[in-house]
């Protein structure tokens, strides 16, 4: 019978806690949201000489102040979770900073050890740590870890062991000796008599006197103290107490830590250019460019497998119907749902796999963080981190990747917001599709006039979206400035980068067949017809809530297809196809099993008014992008509601627009 130990990750954002609970879980890990918390949780186990341990990868943070929902999820977990011990992570490319943590966390009671990171990065820039003399300073245990190579992880076992064996907790004396010498000193003195009253098992009173001079929300509530107005004089002395643990860091890396190298005069030209007003953001849209077209041709084999699924394994179904006697019925079903699912899936994974990789480069030589704050105080207005400008830019190329490359997004909630704001953006088939209609409609200057209308239409949107989903993710009084560390320039860890990219695929397949092939499915029984699209649930529907599709613009064919593109924006033209051409039924349109005639524009271009048309363009352009999309904001959320949340909105939206777009339309044409 094994033991079962609880241990948590603590650290700051891109510190390597991610890397390191992908590495000692694998796949023995789930992620959801904390209970009444937009905030994302990852838990997993490992197991260790017959004990299991149930690690959970807290929220990127750099303190443990109740500043965000992140810092208050990591906090409350420490401090009122019952664990065996916690693992600081800091990164030795530049440990002075990293180490803020650390001297937040002294004063609490929990064990707890100090993991090194990135110590390759470190040695290159000529960076040396004597760990023995950190952990002789410290009292506790320091190991250094590279995340992506588990040969170098015996000794962080046997830390965790000897920690939790041993109960080692930081030794702090000195922390509290600078704050007794500081220039809040008799500050000091005083919230330690009012800590003394607060202090508990995991708390003692010097950690809470810390907080107190920081005027923490927390620890003020629990004082009774509520609406303090934060003054000039609180702001020092928050500033001052934040000396005071640099100030600590300092004495303890003395003598432990050395630089014996000086950094390159090439990269720090660049990173002046990189970080300008001006240069900044020129290069980091040519950047995200080339990360588009980079993560395009990565995912280009896997794209053209997933579309070459049907014609591969379509036959094959055919033929062993026909050999084992089953219906020519059920052989269209498994081609129309499970083969289509599996070409569909393949092809997401590729490109989600190509996002990862490019874009995973592109985080671990340090550049993301320069795009973070390059765009920051524009992102702002809206409520987003900087760092959204790339998953939004991903958005014109495809609404899948945008989803994906969300991921760079620190915190939870805003990761949600930038998915919801990226779904506004028209996606590259959304650009293969309309022009089409709109120049069959209304004519090449029409044309071009119409997509100029969907830009503004768009950029309408974003600040909408931003505004609404705002409200909940990233309230306004609740919005900080941003605080963050440029991370030092080096060599990508190709291995870590390929697994992880790997890891995300597969976790992404396993997650997506099943959603898609249910989804097929419905769509198949609603869609289905033996002869005829007359004899479809969907047409039948389609005509009985014709008097209301009309309201928003839309006949009984328009409002079909309108449906349709909402699991492919391609299926578009197929069912138009199958409804004016009589090319095929809506099932095989949708699915790609039938073409689309080469006339089809033409072909509703004589059908049906402009005005109808235009408002089905629009309705069409802000609808749900794809069920690929749909299923890959569930995968980066973990959460059903926000899913739906964010796609019924889109479905109404488009609905609205449309029916403003019909209603004012149909006064001129």
């Amino acid at each position: 019978m094994t033991d079962n130990k609880t241990i948590a990750l603590l650290g700051q954002p891109n510190s390597g806690k991610s890397s390191i609970f992908n590495s000692l879980t694998g796949m023995h890990q789930h992620v959801g949201n904390w209970p009444g918390k937009t905030v994302e949780k990852k838990e997993g186990t490992f197991e260790y000489n017959n004990v299991t341990y149930t690690i959970a990868d807290l929220p990127g943070s750099y303190s443990l102040s109740a500043n965000s929902d992140e810092e208050i999820v990591t906090r409350d977990y420490i401090v009122k979770k019952d664990l065996d011990m916690v693992c600081i992570l800091a990164d030795s490319s530049q440990l002075e900073r990293s180490l803020y943590m650390l001297a937040d966390f002294a004063g609490l009671k929990t064990p707890a050890m100090l993991v090194l990171t990135m110590g390759d990065v470190a040695k290159v820039k000529g960076k040396k740590i004597d760990r023995d003399a950190l952990s002789k300073k410290l009292g506790i245990e320091v190991c250094s870890v590279i995340a992506y190579d588990k040969k170098t992880f015996d000794p962080f076992y046997k830390a965790v062991e000897n920690t939790i064996q041993n109960k080692t907790c930081l030794n702090a004396e000195g922390l509290y000796s600078f704050f007794k010498t500081s220039d809040v000193a008799e500050e000091y003195e005083a919230a330690l008599e009012v800590g003394e009253k607060l202090a508990d098992s995991r708390r003692t009173k010097e950690w809470i006197a810390s907080k107190i001079l920081e005027d923490d929300e927390l620890i003020l509530r629990e004082l009774k103290i509520n609406n303090l107005e934060k003054t000039d004089s609180s702001a020092k002395t928050t500033l001052r107490v934040s000396d005071a643990r640099f100030n600590w860091i300092d004495q303890i890396l003395e003598g432990c830590f050395t630089n014996d190298k000086k950094p390159s005069e090439l990269l720090t030209k660049f990173d002046r250019k990189a970080i300008g007003p001006r240069t900044g953001v020129l290069i980091s849209i040519l950047m995200m460019i080339v990360a588009l077209v980079g993560s395009m041709v990565v995912a280009f084999p896997f794209m053209g497998l997933g579309g070459s699924i049907p014609t591969i394994l379509n036959p094959l179904v055919d033929a062993i119907s026909s050999g084992i006697g089953i219906s020519e019925t059920i052989s269209h079903f498994i081609k129309s749902t499970v083969i289509t699912s599996l070409g569909w899936v393949i092809s997401m994974v590729g490109f989600i796999f190509g996002m990862s990789f490019v874009f995973g480069i592109l985080e671990e030589v340090g550049y993301m963080a320069r795009v973070s704050y390059v765009f920051d105080r524009s992102m702002g207005k809206i409520g987003l981190q900087g760092k959204a400008v790339m998953p939004m830019i991903m958005g014109f190329g495809c609404t899948m990747g945008s989803v994906s490359g969300s991921k760079v997004i620190d915190s939870y909630g805003q990761k949600i917001l930038t998915i919801a704001v990226a779904w506004a953006i028209p996606c590259g088939a959304t650009f293969v599709v309309i022009p089409t209609l709109a120049n069959e409609f209304f004519g090449n200057v029409g044309g071009i006039l119409v997509m100029l209308f969907i830009f503004l239409i768009m950029f309408g949107h974003i600040i909408l979206t931003a505004k609404i989903f705002g409200k909940k993710l990233n309230p306004v009084d609740k919005r900080t400035g941003m605080v963050m560390e440029m991370p030092p320039y080096h060599k990508p860890r190709w291995g870590f980068v390929l697994k992880n990219s790997l890891m995300r695929m597969w976790d992404v397949f396993v997650k997506a067949f099943s959603i898609e092939l249910v989804v097929c499915i419905i769509f198949y029984f609603l869609s289905y017809s033996s002869s005829g699209i007359e004899t479809s649930i969907l047409y039948k529907v389609g005509h009985i809530i014709e008097p209301v599709s009309k309201f928003f613009g839309m006949g009984w064919q328009t409002f079909i297809s309108f449906f349709a593109a909402m699991l492919s924006k391609e299926a578009v033209l197929g069912v138009l196809s199958a409804i004016f051409a009589n090319t095929g039924n809506l099932t095989d349109s949708t699915t790609g099993l039938a073409a689309a005639s080469d006339n089809v524009a033409q072909l509703v271009a004589a059908s049906i008014p402009k005005a109808e048309a235009l408002a089905f363009i629009i309705a069409v352009t802000f609808n749900i992008p794809c069920i690929q999309a749909v299923v890959s904001t569930y995968n980066e959320t973990h959460s059903v509601k926000w899913t739906a949340r964010i796609g019924g909105y889109y479905v109404l939206t488009a609905l609205v627009l449309a029916a403003i777009v019909y209603h004012v339309a149909a006064l001129f044409m």
